[in-house]
Protein backbone atom coordinates (compact mmCIF):
# COMPACT_ATOMS: atom_id res chain seq x y z
CA UNK A 1 0.00 0.00 0.00
CA UNK A 2 1.40 3.16 -1.15
CA UNK A 3 1.80 6.43 1.23
CA UNK A 4 -0.88 8.14 -0.58
CA UNK A 5 -3.48 5.62 -0.79
CA UNK A 6 -2.89 4.67 3.11
CA UNK A 7 -3.56 8.39 3.78
CA UNK A 8 -6.76 8.58 2.04
CA UNK A 9 -7.74 4.74 3.59
CA UNK A 10 -7.23 6.82 7.05
CA UNK A 11 -9.03 10.00 5.72
CA UNK A 12 -12.59 8.01 4.92
CA UNK A 13 -12.73 5.93 8.29
CA UNK A 14 -12.33 9.49 9.77
CA UNK A 15 -15.43 10.82 7.59
CA UNK A 16 -17.15 7.59 8.44
CA UNK A 17 -16.52 7.67 12.48
CA UNK A 18 -17.27 11.58 12.25
CA UNK A 19 -20.87 10.72 10.69
CA UNK A 20 -21.54 8.29 13.14
CA UNK A 21 -21.07 10.44 15.49
CA UNK A 22 -23.22 13.03 14.55
CA UNK A 23 -26.08 10.57 13.51
CA UNK A 24 -25.64 9.00 17.03
CA UNK A 25 -26.05 12.87 18.41
CA UNK A 26 -29.18 13.65 16.45
CA UNK A 27 -30.72 10.76 17.22
CA UNK A 28 -29.95 11.45 21.28
CA UNK A 29 -31.55 15.33 20.69
CA UNK A 30 -34.62 14.16 19.37
CA UNK A 31 -35.02 11.94 21.42
CA UNK A 32 -34.65 14.54 24.87
CA UNK A 33 -36.68 16.75 22.67
CA UNK A 34 -40.06 14.40 22.42
CA UNK A 35 -39.65 13.68 26.20
CA UNK A 36 -39.44 17.22 26.83
CA UNK A 37 -42.21 18.29 25.02
CA UNK A 38 -44.77 15.25 26.04
CA UNK A 39 -43.39 16.40 29.78
CA UNK A 40 -44.63 20.00 28.43
CA UNK A 41 -47.94 18.72 27.81
CA UNK A 42 -49.21 17.89 31.07
CA UNK A 43 -50.41 21.34 32.09
CA UNK A 44 -52.54 22.40 34.68
CA UNK A 45 -55.76 24.42 34.11
CA UNK A 46 -54.08 27.84 35.89
CA UNK A 47 -51.25 27.66 32.90
CA UNK A 48 -54.64 27.75 30.26
CA UNK A 49 -55.38 31.53 29.87
CA UNK A 50 -58.05 33.19 28.45
CA UNK A 51 -58.19 35.78 25.50
CA UNK A 52 -56.81 38.79 26.67
CA UNK A 53 -60.24 41.00 25.46
CA UNK A 54 -61.96 38.60 28.15
CA UNK A 55 -60.21 39.35 30.99
CA UNK A 56 -60.40 43.51 30.77
CA UNK A 57 -62.82 45.27 32.40
CA UNK A 58 -66.02 45.70 30.57
CA UNK A 59 -67.32 48.89 29.10
CA UNK A 60 -71.10 49.60 30.74
CA UNK A 61 -73.51 51.37 28.16
CA UNK A 62 -76.66 52.74 29.07
CA UNK A 63 -79.68 52.23 25.93
CA UNK A 64 -82.64 53.82 26.18
CA UNK A 65 -84.43 52.61 23.11
CA UNK A 66 -84.12 50.37 19.61
CA UNK A 67 -82.05 52.86 17.69
CA UNK A 68 -79.78 53.38 19.70
CA UNK A 69 -79.14 49.97 20.02
CA UNK A 70 -78.83 49.85 16.23
CA UNK A 71 -76.69 52.78 16.07
CA UNK A 72 -74.43 50.57 18.80
CA UNK A 73 -74.55 47.94 16.34
CA UNK A 74 -73.46 49.92 13.64
CA UNK A 75 -70.83 51.45 15.48
CA UNK A 76 -69.34 48.23 15.89
CA UNK A 77 -69.16 47.17 12.30
CA UNK A 78 -72.20 44.18 13.56
CA UNK A 79 -74.36 44.99 11.01
CA UNK A 80 -76.21 43.57 7.69
CA UNK A 81 -73.90 45.20 5.55
CA UNK A 82 -70.64 43.83 7.33
CA UNK A 83 -72.34 40.48 7.80
CA UNK A 84 -73.39 40.79 3.95
CA UNK A 85 -69.66 41.82 2.88
CA UNK A 86 -68.11 38.52 4.86
CA UNK A 87 -67.28 40.01 7.86
CA UNK A 88 -67.50 37.45 10.66
CA UNK A 89 -65.97 38.97 13.71
CA UNK A 90 -68.53 39.17 16.45
CA UNK A 91 -67.92 41.98 19.82
CA UNK A 92 -68.44 40.54 22.64
CA UNK A 93 -71.37 42.30 24.52
CA UNK A 94 -73.48 40.51 27.02
CA UNK A 95 -76.51 42.03 28.33
CA UNK A 96 -78.51 41.63 31.71
CA UNK A 97 -82.20 40.48 31.06
CA UNK A 98 -84.95 41.51 28.61
CA UNK A 99 -86.55 44.35 28.90
CA UNK A 100 -90.28 44.32 29.55
CA UNK A 101 -90.82 47.02 26.92
CA UNK A 102 -89.11 44.33 23.98
CA UNK A 103 -91.88 42.12 24.99
CA UNK A 104 -94.55 44.38 25.35
CA UNK A 105 -93.43 45.84 21.52
CA UNK A 106 -93.10 43.09 19.74
CA UNK A 107 -95.54 42.62 17.63
CA UNK A 108 -95.13 46.23 16.86
CA UNK A 109 -91.36 45.52 15.88
CA UNK A 110 -90.97 44.65 11.73
CA UNK A 111 -89.99 40.82 11.70
CA UNK A 112 -86.38 41.27 9.58
CA UNK A 113 -85.38 43.74 12.79
CA UNK A 114 -86.25 41.90 15.66
CA UNK A 115 -84.93 38.64 13.96
CA UNK A 116 -81.41 41.14 13.47
CA UNK A 117 -81.53 42.24 17.27
CA UNK A 118 -82.11 38.74 18.49
CA UNK A 119 -79.71 37.14 16.73
CA UNK A 120 -76.91 39.91 17.35
CA UNK A 121 -77.66 39.62 20.73
CA UNK A 122 -77.56 36.04 21.27
CA UNK A 123 -74.54 35.36 19.16
CA UNK A 124 -71.84 36.86 21.32
CA UNK A 125 -73.48 34.87 24.39
CA UNK A 126 -73.19 31.48 22.74
CA UNK A 127 -69.59 32.32 21.04
CA UNK A 128 -68.06 33.22 24.97
CA UNK A 129 -69.47 29.97 26.55
CA UNK A 130 -68.00 28.05 23.54
CA UNK A 131 -64.45 29.56 24.12
CA UNK A 132 -64.83 29.10 27.69
CA UNK A 133 -65.79 24.93 26.78
CA UNK A 134 -62.58 25.16 24.40
CA UNK A 135 -60.63 26.53 27.47
CA UNK A 136 -62.09 23.22 29.44
CA UNK A 137 -61.37 21.23 26.76
CA UNK A 138 -57.72 22.06 26.29
CA UNK A 139 -57.53 21.42 30.25
CA UNK A 140 -58.99 17.71 29.64
CA UNK A 141 -57.26 17.30 26.66
CA UNK A 142 -53.37 17.91 28.46
CA UNK A 143 -53.58 18.00 32.45
CA UNK A 144 -52.46 15.34 34.43
CA UNK A 145 -54.99 13.05 35.65
CA UNK A 146 -54.72 13.97 39.19
CA UNK A 147 -55.32 17.71 38.29
CA UNK A 148 -57.71 19.00 41.23
CA UNK A 149 -59.10 21.74 38.52
CA UNK A 150 -59.57 18.74 35.89
CA UNK A 151 -61.21 16.69 38.69
CA UNK A 152 -63.70 19.88 39.14
CA UNK A 153 -64.55 19.50 35.38
CA UNK A 154 -64.61 15.77 35.75
CA UNK A 155 -67.76 16.72 38.55
CA UNK A 156 -69.07 19.30 36.45
CA UNK A 157 -69.69 16.86 33.99
CA UNK A 158 -71.13 14.32 35.78
CA UNK A 159 -68.71 12.07 35.20
CA UNK A 160 -67.16 11.06 38.42
CA UNK A 161 -69.73 11.58 41.61
CA UNK A 162 -67.26 12.50 44.27
CA UNK A 163 -64.10 13.84 44.37
CA UNK A 164 -61.25 11.72 43.82
CA UNK A 165 -57.57 11.75 43.58
CA UNK A 166 -57.11 11.61 39.96
CA UNK A 167 -59.50 10.38 37.21
CA UNK A 168 -58.94 7.36 34.91
CA UNK A 169 -58.10 7.27 31.03
CA UNK A 170 -61.43 6.12 30.17
CA UNK A 171 -63.00 9.06 32.03
CA UNK A 172 -60.73 11.66 30.16
CA UNK A 173 -62.02 10.05 26.98
CA UNK A 174 -65.58 10.46 28.44
CA UNK A 175 -65.00 14.10 29.32
CA UNK A 176 -63.60 14.57 25.85
CA UNK A 177 -67.11 13.65 24.40
CA UNK A 178 -68.78 15.77 26.98
CA UNK A 179 -66.35 18.54 27.22
CA UNK A 180 -67.21 20.18 23.57
CA UNK A 181 -68.42 23.18 21.54
CA UNK A 182 -72.24 22.96 20.60
CA UNK A 183 -72.46 25.21 16.78
CA UNK A 184 -74.01 28.88 17.09
CA UNK A 185 -76.08 27.43 14.23
CA UNK A 186 -78.39 25.41 16.05
CA UNK A 187 -78.16 27.09 19.75
CA UNK A 188 -79.67 30.61 17.98
CA UNK A 189 -82.54 28.53 16.02
CA UNK A 190 -83.42 26.50 19.73
CA UNK A 191 -82.97 29.59 21.67
CA UNK A 192 -85.19 31.42 18.94
CA UNK A 193 -87.95 28.52 19.27
CA UNK A 194 -88.13 28.06 23.07
CA UNK A 195 -88.40 31.79 24.24
CA UNK A 196 -90.36 33.01 21.02
CA UNK A 197 -87.60 35.29 19.96
CA UNK A 198 -87.44 36.32 23.33
CA UNK A 199 -90.67 37.50 24.57
CA UNK A 200 -92.19 34.48 26.60
CA UNK A 201 -92.68 34.96 30.02
CA UNK A 202 -90.27 32.62 31.12
CA UNK A 203 -87.57 34.62 29.30
CA UNK A 204 -88.86 37.62 30.98
CA UNK A 205 -89.22 36.54 34.88
CA UNK A 206 -85.90 34.19 34.65
CA UNK A 207 -83.95 34.46 31.56
CA UNK A 208 -85.42 31.22 30.52
CA UNK A 209 -84.22 31.04 26.93
CA UNK A 210 -84.06 27.30 26.09
CA UNK A 211 -86.99 26.00 28.28
CA UNK A 212 -85.56 23.83 30.38
CA UNK A 213 -86.85 22.18 33.39
CA UNK A 214 -86.37 21.68 37.33
CA UNK A 215 -87.23 19.42 39.63
CA UNK A 216 -86.18 21.23 42.11
CA UNK A 217 -89.27 23.00 43.41
CA UNK A 218 -87.69 26.42 42.06
CA UNK A 219 -88.91 26.57 38.71
CA UNK A 220 -90.92 28.94 37.07
CA UNK A 221 -94.51 26.77 37.24
CA UNK A 222 -96.47 26.88 33.73
CA UNK A 223 -99.46 28.02 33.75
CA UNK A 224 -100.84 23.95 32.13
CA UNK A 225 -98.29 22.15 34.63
CA UNK A 226 -98.89 18.27 33.56
CA UNK A 227 -99.04 16.83 36.79
CA UNK A 228 -97.96 13.41 35.80
CA UNK A 229 -94.39 14.68 35.43
CA UNK A 230 -93.83 15.84 39.01
CA UNK A 231 -93.44 19.10 40.99
CA UNK A 232 -91.71 21.03 37.96
CA UNK A 233 -91.35 24.00 36.65
CA UNK A 234 -89.02 26.10 33.89
CA UNK A 235 -85.25 26.63 35.46
CA UNK A 236 -84.43 30.32 35.97
CA UNK A 237 -81.00 32.04 35.46
CA UNK A 238 -79.47 35.10 37.05
CA UNK A 239 -78.63 36.37 33.14
CA UNK A 240 -79.08 35.16 29.54
CA UNK A 241 -75.28 34.35 29.49
CA UNK A 242 -75.61 31.66 32.50
CA UNK A 243 -78.94 30.70 30.58
CA UNK A 244 -76.81 29.60 27.58
CA UNK A 245 -73.92 28.15 29.69
CA UNK A 246 -77.03 26.19 31.50
CA UNK A 247 -78.36 24.67 27.92
CA UNK A 248 -75.04 23.56 26.82
CA UNK A 249 -74.27 21.81 30.50
CA UNK A 250 -77.64 20.21 29.77
CA UNK A 251 -76.78 19.33 26.08
CA UNK A 252 -73.33 17.87 27.30
CA UNK A 253 -74.30 16.01 30.15
CA UNK A 254 -78.27 15.02 29.93
CA UNK A 255 -78.94 10.79 28.72
CA UNK A 256 -81.47 12.22 26.38
CA UNK A 257 -78.28 13.96 24.57
CA UNK A 258 -76.30 10.82 23.84
CA UNK A 259 -76.83 10.87 20.59
CA UNK A 260 -75.78 14.45 19.41
CA UNK A 261 -72.72 13.74 22.00
CA UNK A 262 -71.23 10.83 19.92
CA UNK A 263 -72.67 12.14 16.35
CA UNK A 264 -70.19 15.32 17.58
CA UNK A 265 -67.65 12.89 18.75
CA UNK A 266 -67.58 11.28 15.22
CA UNK A 267 -67.68 14.31 13.15
CA UNK A 268 -64.12 15.96 14.79
CA UNK A 269 -62.68 12.44 14.55
CA UNK A 270 -63.23 12.41 10.35
CA UNK A 271 -62.14 16.19 10.44
CA UNK A 272 -65.55 16.90 9.45
CA UNK A 273 -67.52 20.44 10.22
CA UNK A 274 -69.77 20.45 13.38
CA UNK A 275 -72.72 21.99 12.31
CA UNK A 276 -75.94 22.60 13.74
CA UNK A 277 -78.25 21.04 10.64
CA UNK A 278 -76.25 17.97 11.30
CA UNK A 279 -76.44 17.75 15.30
CA UNK A 280 -80.01 18.65 14.93
CA UNK A 281 -80.70 14.97 13.63
CA UNK A 282 -80.30 14.09 17.14
CA UNK A 283 -82.80 16.20 19.22
CA UNK A 284 -85.59 13.96 18.99
CA UNK A 285 -86.14 13.76 22.93
CA UNK A 286 -85.45 17.60 23.29
CA UNK A 287 -89.13 18.31 22.26
CA UNK A 288 -92.23 16.27 22.49
CA UNK A 289 -93.13 17.14 18.78
CA UNK A 290 -90.27 14.71 17.53
CA UNK A 291 -89.36 14.66 14.22
CA UNK A 292 -91.58 18.09 13.47
CA UNK A 293 -89.18 19.75 16.21
CA UNK A 294 -86.20 18.62 14.64
CA UNK A 295 -87.81 20.22 11.33
CA UNK A 296 -88.68 23.42 12.56
CA UNK A 297 -85.14 24.00 13.88
CA UNK A 298 -83.58 22.79 10.90
CA UNK A 299 -86.26 24.83 8.80
CA UNK A 300 -85.37 27.88 10.60
CA UNK A 301 -81.40 27.52 10.31
CA UNK A 302 -81.66 27.17 6.68
CA UNK A 303 -84.84 30.37 6.28
CA UNK A 304 -82.15 32.93 8.40
CA UNK A 305 -78.75 31.09 6.77
CA UNK A 306 -77.65 30.62 10.08
CA UNK A 307 -74.90 28.24 8.83
CA UNK A 308 -73.07 31.04 8.62
CA UNK A 309 -73.08 32.08 12.08
CA UNK A 310 -70.52 29.09 12.64
CA UNK A 311 -67.43 30.78 11.13
CA UNK A 312 -67.86 33.77 13.81
CA UNK A 313 -65.38 34.67 16.18
CA UNK A 314 -65.15 36.67 18.82
CA UNK A 315 -63.75 40.10 18.96
CA UNK A 316 -60.32 41.27 20.58
CA UNK A 317 -62.17 44.29 21.97
CA UNK A 318 -62.99 44.94 25.23
CA UNK A 319 -66.17 43.60 26.48
CA UNK A 320 -69.45 45.36 26.39
CA UNK A 321 -72.65 44.81 28.83
CA UNK A 322 -75.38 46.44 27.96
CA UNK A 323 -77.89 48.32 30.60
CA UNK A 324 -82.00 49.23 29.56
CA UNK A 325 -82.48 52.59 31.05
CA UNK A 326 -86.24 50.68 30.46
CA UNK A 327 -85.37 47.78 33.00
Amino acid sequence: MTKNTYQKLLFVILLLVGLFAINHWVKSSNQTDLVQSSTDAQITVSEVEKPSSALLEPKYISLNSLDELVQLFNSLNYNTESWQAGVREVPRLTFESVSEKWQQTSNEIPVQLKKMVFFRLMAPLILISNENITIERKVVKQAQLNDKELIAIAQKYRVINESVDAITDEQRQQLLKRVDIMPPSLVLAQAAEESGWATSRFTLEGNAFFGQWDFSGNGMVPKQQRKELGNYGLARFDTPQASVEGYMLNINTNASYIKLRELRRDLRADKQPITGLELANTLDKYSERGQAYIDGIQGMIRFNKLDQVDEAYLSDDAPIHLISANQ
